[in-house]
């Protein structure tokens, strides 16, 4: 039975048990449903041409000695395999293949497949987040057909692309504009083309990338200024022309520019990817509801999900089955590559702690103990509101070797480094650091130390540096570019620092700077070095007099 006829024939109750009754799940029942899954996972895996090259042989036959004898992995291990999409050596046929960026400027795109059972298990829990955005509490919740959906979501064969084609198979969603259409259109032109269909319509929902979704709320206001025209109010059904009117009306009295809010009442808002929280209270204010957050990835589907109480994600138990590496395990392997942390099960993880997640995709799924490069904070085993016994989480950020900004990019060592050597300019030695401005908006902030000949030869200011790197940030690295088209910013800041201050750092700590995101108490260290670097350094022919 579909879902739209579900909705007809049974209680809410009823659905609410079906989709969202995990979350009544004691952590033992949780773990054994995470058991089960993965002892079916171990048996297809082992069995297939990829699972073999990792096993050599070897037999398994219980989920200890599995995590005992596979080591962790990351996307090289698959990467031969898996860029061929040799599906015959996966451990069941896949149905379709979803991609997105490996690595900026280094690596340019990585693919994952998806079963038949996974994209099963990926459209039960999508409803499942539909049903959870639009409830106010517990086994209530507004979701009908013909609901309309503001298209803000990249298409196949990204992974948001599997959201609207989930949907479809279970229930009609107007989407504004038509997916058909959408995917033709550039990123501006169906934001025009669905706020026009949302004047006529109005808006239910309204899902996308936590930064995107905050770009396109601030085109209302033109939207609504240039709906004065005779040909633009012709595309505006009645109730939305009296409610614009009022809006304007209010909007003038107050002295401010006309919000979402104002036009539309959406009963469900989510958001996903990175830096969230730095769009999440603006989003609130623009639109008069706050977004209910999940978490998907090219990889792991759809992992988790908040409840109407948006105070943290639960993870699904039956997309992957999980395993935590505490934050002092992850730093320990970040600096020593060949280190094997140490991982933790669902039903062991610490409130307040710290965790990079690994997953094993299940239901027939290529990758085990994979190293996703996302780090959550767990910050409960319960909670009295929605009245869950599981475990919640706060997504905090990519790990710390990786720089996400809002969502777009994954700019690495490699990546940095490829930019400066291509760009030919003097720099002697750099760190970069994910921070955040004033707005709370995500930034790359960049220190540099250029090299005593490019001092002498040319006056350098960061300016003239941000504007040379950043062109070549965007050659390198399409995502990066595509902050700048779509997003309308360029995140990148430099601070130049004097000559010697990397060298006098090291000499003093007797240690060597991470590249990317070093911790605060490190570049705190870096920027004392640098005032007590000598004002006056004089240089002749690379020396220092």
């Amino acid at each position: 039975m579909r879902f739209e006829e579900k909705l007809k024939t049974l209680s809410q109750e009823e659905i609410w048990q079906e989709y969202c009754g995990f979350l009544d799940l004691s952590i033992e029942e949780y773990m054994q449903i995470q058991n089960r899954l993965m002892e079916e996972q171990i048996a297809l895996w082992s069995n297939c041409a990829l699972g073999q090259r990792f096993l050599k042989g070897k037999q398994i036959s219980s989920i200890d000695e599995f995590r005992k004898e596979i080591p962790l992995t990351t996307y090289g291990d698959y990467a031969d395999v898996l860029l061929q999409k040799q599906g015959s050596m996966l451990p069941d046929d896949p149905i379709i293949w979803i991609q997105t960026t490996w690595e900026g400027g280094r690596h340019p795109v990585k693919v994952a497949p998806y079963t038949k059972s996974m994209l099963d298990t990926y459209r039960n829990n999508v409803l499942a987040c539909m049903i959870l955005t639009t409830a106010h509490e517990k086994k209530k919740f507004d979701l009908k057909a013909k609901d309309t959906f503001l298209y803000a979501l990249a298409p196949l064969p990204y992974a948001t692309g599997l959201f609207p084609l989930a949907l479809n198979d279970e229930i009609e969603i107007d989407f504004l504009p038509p997916v058909k259409e959408a995917v033709q259109m550039s990123f501006s032109e169906r934001n025009v083309k669905g706020f026009k269909m949302g004047m006529k319509r109005g808006i239910d929902f309204f899902f996308g990338l936590g930064s995107v979704a905050y770009f396109v709320s601030l085109s209302v206001a033109a939207m609504g200024s240039g709906g004065s025209g005779k040909s633009s109010l012709k595309s505006i059904s009645p109730a939305m022309l009296a409610r614009l009117i009022k809006a304007k009306h209010t909007c003038k009295k107050e002295g401010r520019e006309l919000m979402p809010k104002d036009l539309f009442k959406p009963k469900g808002f989510v958001v996903a990817g990175t830096d969230n929280n730095s769009y999440k209270d603006d989003l609130e204010r623009l639109w008069g509801i706050r977004p209910m957050e999940l978490f998907a990835g090219t990889e792991p589907s759809c992992i988790g999900t908040e409840t109407w109480t948006k105070d943290g994600m639960y993870f699904f138990p039956d997309t992957c089955f999980y395993e935590f590496i505490p934050e002092k395990e992850m730093e320990l392997s970040l600096d020593d590559p060949s280190y094997q942390p140490k991982t933790y099960l669902m039903n062991e993880v610490i409130p307040g702690e710290k965790y990079e997640l690994v997953i094993s995709v299940l239901k027939g799924g290529a990758f085990v103990r994979y190293r996703v490069g996302d780090v959550y904070r767990c910050v409960g085993l319960e909670n009295a509101e929605d009245e869950t016994r599981i475990p919640r989480f706060h997504y905090i950020d990519r790990i710390p070797t990786v720089i996400d900004i809002a969502g777009f990019t994954r700019i690495t060592e490699n990546s940095i480094q490829n930019v400066i050597e291509l760009s030919r300019l003097e720099i002697e030695d750099w760190v970069a650091i994910k921070e955040y401005n004033e707005e709370k908006r995500p930034l790359l902030h960049l220190y540099v130390e250029m090299s005593p000949k490019s001092l002498v030869s040319q006056a350098v200011s960061k300016e003239i540096l941000r504007e040379h790197l950043s062109v070549y940030f965007k050659y390198v690295d399409q995502d990066y570019k595509d902050l700048k088209r779509i997003l309308g910013v360029d995140p990148l800041k430099i601070t130049i620092l004097k000559c010697g201050t990397f060298a006098e750092y090291h000499r003093k700590s007797g240690k060597k700077l991470r590249k990317i995101n070093p911790s605060k108490y490190e570049v705190m260290e870096l920027l004392q070095t640098e005032e007590s670097v000598d004002l006056w350094y004089q240089f002749r022919g690379g020396g220092r007099l």
